[in-house]
């Protein structure tokens, strides 16, 4: 009784945030009088029922979907004197918006017995991401064979600082089917992966909306290379890289490694572009 215990009180410790753990109040009274008898006292609490449920909300795809998960939590084993671990937790899935019937079946069908509810969290979320990225995948393909080819198109920035101009980038191009990267600094570049009317529009609503408060003689942006022919996306989807390529110079910290850049394209095959863009 006392592990089974110990397992509610990691899982509240885990998950402390409002939202992340459900506990009905009758399993919280359940709990505490299972603790009293554990600490003090040497008669069985009545009225005890067999198990008792909680639910922990899981992030899934750093944060953008959740999924939940009831865990039953068994208090009482027909023959307590054979056993020597505590009866192994169940865990259910409440099936989300995002997933159907089948593949809610389908992941629970294949959570590991026996294992303990950390390994069973991990195992839960690492399924259903892959399973977000693969429709995710199938959807912008789906797309693009209807819009047409893909396009990789390179935009260099004098000087791109804005955090909040930088976010939009990242943000908005989802809704546009684009992939890609965003550095910021002196310079800045722009990769968008995606049909060359979606990046079209994409710069549009940009230079739109998002700089609308910018000067426009200030907008300094160009296109400075655009793929057409037999482009693969190499992007699964749209990041800022400024803090993940070393060192930055300059007064300000604001010059970025330019070397650092090139290995780091040139990993991903993209060493002509970064010819093309920088120089």
């Amino acid at each position: 009784m006392e592990s089974q215990l110990s397992t509610i009180d990691l899982l509240t410790a885990m998950f402390p945030s409002p939202g992340e753990l459900e506990i009905p109040e009758s399993t919280t009274q359940c709990v505490e009088k299972l603790r009293n008898w554990c600490e003090d006292s040497d008669s069985i609490p009545n009225k005890i029922p067999p198990s008792i449920s909680l639910a922990v909300c899981l992030p899934i795809a750093d944060g953008e979907r959740t999924i939940r998960v009831n865990v039953t939590v068994p208090l009482q084993c027909e023959d307590p004197g054979t056993i020597d671990q505590p009866p192994s937790l169940s865990f259910s899935l409440r099936q989300p918006d995002w997933m159907s019937r089948a593949e809610v079946a389908g992941i629970t069908a294949s959570i590991p017995q026996g294992e303990d509810a950390l390994e069973v969290f991990e195992y839960i979320q690492a399924e259903a991401t892959r399973l977000l990225e693969n429709k995710q995948s199938h959807t912008v393909t789906s797309e693009e064979t209807n819009k047409g080819p893909i396009a990789r198109v390179w935009f260099y920035f004098p000087s791109l600082s804005t955090r909040k101009k930088r976010d939009d980038m990242v943000n908005l191009a989802p809704a546009y089917g684009l992939t890609g990267f965003v550095l910021a600094g002196k310079p800045g570049v722009l990769c968008l992966e995606g049909t060359s009317s979606d990046v079209d529009s994409y710069m549009s609503f940009i230079k739109t909306h998002s700089w609308g408060d910018i000067p426009s003689h200030q907008k300094k942006v160009s296109e400075r290379f655009r793929e057409t022919e037999d482009v693969q996306r190499v992007f699964s989807g749209m990041e800022e890289i400024t803090d993940s390529l070393g060192e930055r110079g300059g007064q300000r910290a604001n010059r970025g490694d330019m070397q650092a850049l090139e290995a780091w394209l040139g990993n991903k095959g993209l060493q002509e572009a970064f010819e093309k863009v920088i120089f």
